[in-house]
């Protein structure tokens, strides 16, 4: 399965019976699938089929969804003359002009008059409402494909951020693990010289006791758990972009544990190299964080 990034835009457009149909959607970061919808007046009845279309195909996002109608060029509707009400205008504009002299009435003129001229609104059939939701239903899919496409593709380059983060993570996570701080030749040459210098700052040192806590200290101080653990944690990255999906989550609880790893590896560090490696780890680990954040 490919990876998705939940941003992306998409613009659909088709047309029934004369009359133009646009689907604009666009989707940001989320932590659940949360639609929007602007409809015009009188199609809200589509509402409910297109929450159900978006949360079939994608599992988080924030949606925002506009649909645009425009009128059917043909299908006008046809005005309808009340023609007794015209005829009795009519005779009365000829009384008022006989009796008082008035201009006489001109055609447009009565025509013009409220209730003379009506343009009736067209009743739409059960059959012709079903086929308009249709067309729409179908062009609102077109739209998710072509949302679904631009979130794979930013999701793709995503991919690779990732992946370059990953090995980043593995090269420091190696360069850890190989410093000559860690080899056990310098560790003991580290302690024994840290005993020196104490036993030559006071004469009531128990030398023996020193060496047991500074075994012990050398004990806690060893990175090796953490270097272990950052590996399996880069496989596991690794395999998550492999399999696709929707991750992000996954790869987010990730990010948390190499951040901890790193933090550890900080902490316990007694070579000023390794303690730079972790640095270095921490920031490549916000960086991984921050571009999974966008992941679906």
């Amino acid at each position: 399965m490919n990876l998705q990034s939940m941003t992306g835009f998409a613009r659909a457009t088709a047309e029934h019976s004369g009359a133009a149909v646009a689907w604009e959607l666009k989707s940001v970061n989320g932590k659940s699938a949360e639609v929007r919808l602007r409809l015009p007046t009188g199609f809200e009845r589509l509402e409910q089929a297109v929450r159900q279309a978006v949360q079939k195909r994608f599992s988080r996002g924030n949606f925002q969804a506009t649909l645009t109608l425009g009128k059917a060029a043909a299908a006008q509707a046809q005005p309808v003359v009340n023609e007794a009400f015209l005829k009795d205008l009519a005779g009365l504009a000829r009384r008022l002009q006989e009796q008082f002299g008035t201009a006489p009435a001109s055609a447009d003129g009565l025509l013009a008059l409220r209730g003379v001229l009506d343009v009736p609104e067209a009743v739409e059939t059960e059959e012709e409402r079903a086929a308009a939701d249709a067309a729409i239903l179908t062009c609102f899919n077109k739209a998710l494909d072509g949302l679904e496409q631009a979130r794979t593709d930013e999701g793709a380059a995503l991919k690779g951020l990732l992946s370059g983060h990953i090995d980043a993570i593995e090269a420091l996570t190696l360069r850890a693990e190989a410093d000559p701080s860690r080899e056990l030749a310098a560790i003991r040459a580290r302690i024994a010289e840290q005993v020196k210098l104490l036993m030559d700052a006071s004469a009531n040192l128990d030398e023996a006791r020193l060496n047991q806590e500074a075994a012990f200290l050398a004990t806690k101080a060893d990175i090796r758990e953490e270097i272990d653990r950052l590996k399996t944690h880069v496989a596991s990255g690794r395999a998550l972009l492999t399999a696709g999906g929707a991750v992000g989550r996954k790869l987010d609880f990730l990010a948390q544990e190499f951040n901890r790893e790193s933090n550890t590896l900080c902490s316990k560090s007694n070579a000023a190299a390794v303690t730079s490696v972790g640095l270095e780890l921490k920031a490549v680990v916000d960086q991984f964080r921050e571009q999974v954040q966008n992941l679906e």
